[in-house]
C-alpha cells in the first residue's frame, strides 16, 4: 500500500508543478452522518437523535487544497479530516482526487470526483455492545485503529459565490449503503 501512496503524492505533485492555474483551500465542518440502513451500533453513539443510527452529528472539520489543471473544468483536490466518529471516538480520512465541473452557472456551481481515500478511527470494539460484524472497517479487535482504503471514493461539492474569492460550500460524499456524510464550510480562492 506504501508504492500507491507514493505514486499518488508523485502524480500529485506532478500536476500541480505543470500547471499554474486557479487554485482554493477549503475549510469545513464535519458534519453529518447518514446510515441510509440504519446502524446496528446505534446505541454505540451519543449524537443520535432517531435512536437507530439513520442520522448522527459529527464534531470536526476538514482542511481541503484544490488546483484546477484546466480552468473551470478539471482539477486535482487533497482533502485531510479530523473529527469524533459516531461514538465520539478519535476519527478520520485522507483523500486525494480528481474533479470535474458539472455546472458552474451564476453565483451557483458543482463539482464531483473520484480518488483513492484512506477512512481511519479509534476502535470501538473495546465499547460495550460494540457488532463487529455489522462494521463497515472490519478489522482485529486487539488492534488500536480500525481502517479501510477506499479506492473509488467521490464527492459531490455545490459552492454558492459571495463574491470573487469566498464561496459557501457544502461536501456530499455518497458511501451508500454504508455510510454517507455531508459537511458545510467556506471555499477560498487564492490569488494566482
Amino acid at each position: 500500500m506504501k508504492k500507491w501512496i507514493c505514486l499518488l503524492l508523485f502524480i500529485f505533485g506532478a500536476l500541480l508543478t505543470q500547471a499554474q492555474q486557479r487554485r482554493n483551500l477549503n475549510f469545513k465542518y464535519f458534519g453529518l452522518t447518514l446510515h441510509p440502513k440504519g446502524d446496528n451500533n446505534a446505541e454505540l453513539m451519543p449524537l443520535n437523535p432517531d435512536g437507530k443510527g439513520y442520522l448522527v452529528l459529527n464534531v470536526g472539520g476538514s482542511v481541503g487544497y484544490e488546483h484546477f489543471l484546466v480552468p473551470g473544468k478539471f482539477s486535482v483536490k487533497a482533502i485531510q479530516a479530523l473529527y469524533a466518529d459516531c461514538a465520539l471516538r478519535f476519527a478520520g480520512f485522507t483523500h486525494f482526487g480528481l474533479r470535474a465541473v458539472i455546472f458552474d452557472i451564476g453565483r451557483h456551481s458543482m463539482n464531483g470526483g473520484l480518488g483513492p481515500t484512506l477512512v481511519y478511527r479509534r476502535n470501538w470494539s473495546d465499547l460495550e455492545g460494540y457488532t463487529l460484524s455489522t462494521s463497515f472497517f472490519g478489522g482485529d479487535p486487539d488492534d488500536t485503529w480500525q481502517y479501510k482504503m477506499v479506492w473509488y471514493a467521490g464527492e459531490f461539492e455545490y459552492n454558492y459565490r459571495l463574491s470573487d474569492r469566498t464561496d459557501l460550500s457544502t461536501s456530499f460524499v455518497p458511501g451508500y449503503p454504508n455510510i454517507m456524510s455531508l459537511s458545510f464550510g467556506v471555499r477560498y480562492w487564492l490569488k494566482d
